[in-house]
Formats: structure tokens, C-alpha cells, sequence
């Protein structure tokens, strides 16, 4: 008889239980998109080196916002706990210390890629601050998609398998994008 051992959960409080499996998925999905485009990542899988030395060799850091389509912003994260008993926040997503220095955010529908730096720039603005929101496990900034278009150094577009309703926005994106270049 085979007894099926699962691995304890690295984020307790996370919405799904297979919320590492869900991000892992997505973040393959990037790199096929990548590689399309011809930006080939290495990832690294172990926790030594993702600790280490950062998410893939090359310093880009891959997130899921699936909600971004339907709220019109991304969720950007700038702190966060493994498990909401924890007392204290630590710097993470765009403040993490590793070797990230691009940042890719989306889902399924599109994805946006910026500099770091320039995503730390927009979250202290002072002139027109951006909403924040804390979590029992997390902490964000939330970036509207205008200013997703404006300051994203490229944006990928997968419109083909969106639903009706986001279409129109995808093609304002590339308008904008296309305007942009």
C-alpha cells in the first residue's frame, strides 16, 4: 500500500493550500512567454538557493497578482510574514535583498516587467502617494494599470485567452504600448 506524505505547508494562512504549486505554474508560464521573446531564464528551485542567491539566475523576480485584470492594479508586495503569528513584518518583494533587479508581475491575461528600482521609486513617492494595505501576512502598495503602462520597461499580453470584458483594456494596453516605443 502507497500512503501519500504531503509536505507541510511553507505559508499556513496562504488562501490556497497550494498556493507554492499555483506560483511555481505561473511563474513557468512566464518563462515559456520569455523565451518566446527570446529571454531565457535559469530558475532555481531549492530554498538554499533561492534564498541565497534570488528566484533564477538572472534577477527576475516572477509574481501572480490574479486579480490584477478585474481590480485594474497590481498588488504590489513590500513585506511580508510565513505565518500571521509571527509578530513582525520582513522586507520582501520588491525590498527583498537578493539579486532581483527586474520585476514581473501579472497573470494569465498579461504581465508587466519593471526595474526594481523603479517600482521602490513609485511606492515612497511623497507628491501623490500610492494606496498601501496590511495583511495578517502581508503588506502592499497597489499600482493602477495607467501607471502599470506608464512606468513598465516592457508589457506582455496574452489577450487571446482573456474574457470578453478585459479585451478592451488589453487593446488601450497596446495602443499606449505601442505609442510608448
Amino acid at each position: 500500500m502507497f500512503t501519500e506524505i504531503k509536505p507541510k505547508a511553507i505559508y499556513p494562512d496562504a488562501k490556497h493550500i497550494d498556493a507554492l504549486e499555483v506560483g511555481l505554474e505561473f511563474q513557468d508560464f512566464v518563462c515559456a512567454a520569455l523565451a518566446k521573446e527570446g529571454i531565457i531564464l535559469q530558475n532555481l528551485s531549492s530554498r538554499r538557493y533561492q534564498q541565497n542567491t534570488g528566484e533564477n539566475l538572472q534577477g527576475f523576480e516572477i509574481k501572480l497578482d490574479n486579480r490584477w485584470s478585474d481590480t485594474g492594479r497590481l498588488s504590489i508586495e513590500t513585506a511580508e510574514k510565513t505565518s500571521a503569528n509571527r509578530e513582525s513584518f520582513v522586507r520582501s518583494g520588491i525590498y527583498r535583498q537578493d539579486n532581483t533587479w527586474l520585476y514581473i508581475q501579472g497573470n494569465y491575461k498579461g504581465i508587466f516587467i519593471f526595474a526594481k528600482n523603479t517600482l521602490q521609486g513609485l511606492h515612497r513617492r511623497t507628491d501623490r502617494p500610492y494606496e498601501t494595505k496590511e495583511m495578517p501576512t502581508i503588506q502592499t502598495f497597489y499600482l493602477p494599470v495607467s501607471d502599470c503602462i506608464k512606468y513598465a520597461a516592457k508589457s506582455i499580453w496574452f489577450c487571446q485567452i482573456t474574457k470578453q470584458k478585459f479585451i478592451p483594456i488589453c487593446d488601450l494596453a497596446k495602443t499606449r504600448i505601442m505609442q510608448k516605443n
